[in-house]
């Protein structure tokens, strides 16, 4: 019984070690940007998922669009990403504003269409009252007129 004791310890132990948590790299990319760039990354996924045919046939590689736009690599992205999801109340905190963004930006994009489609349909009215008139015969002369 006390082996089971002392290995169950010494399992409880090892179990219960020190976790390492990131350090914070020279080349932190800033919270604000970080933000941005998974606005933009969640936007490329978003066009990706609608046409990957598309995406693939043009050879866009979205990951080096998003590194060039920002003027970060791969590495210093894993790292500044890394050291961010180790603080996880500040990761939530990231993701909120990210969030925020994308409604903001949806509800920009759904303005600007209801605007498109009041705009068709008043064109649409526009439309229909020139075909009216055109299908109206103008009067050649007026019967009823009286010559002065």
């Amino acid at each position: 019984m006390m082996r089971y004791f002392a290995l169950l310890s010494l399992l409880f132990c090892m179990a219960c070690q020190d976790v390492k948590r990131p350090e914070r790299p020279d080349d932190l990319i800033s919270e604000e940007k970080m933000v941005d760039i998974f606005v933009d990354a969640y936007l490329m996924n978003a066009a990706r998922s609608i046409s990957v045919q598309t995406i693939n046939e043009s050879g866009i590689k979205l990951d080096s669009v998003l590194y060039k736009k920002y003027a970060i690599d791969s590495l210093q992205f894993v790292k500044s990403n890394a050291y961010y999801t180790s603080n996880l109340n500040g990761y939530i905190e990231l993701f909120t504003k990210v969030e925020t963004k994308l409604h903001a930006i949806k509800e920009q994009k759904d303005s600007v269409q209801k605007a498109f489609q009041k705009e068709q349909g008043f064109q649409q009215k526009i439309d229909s009252v020139k075909q009216e008139q055109k299908l109206v015969q103008p009067v050649a002369s007026d019967s009823l007129a009286t010559e002065e």
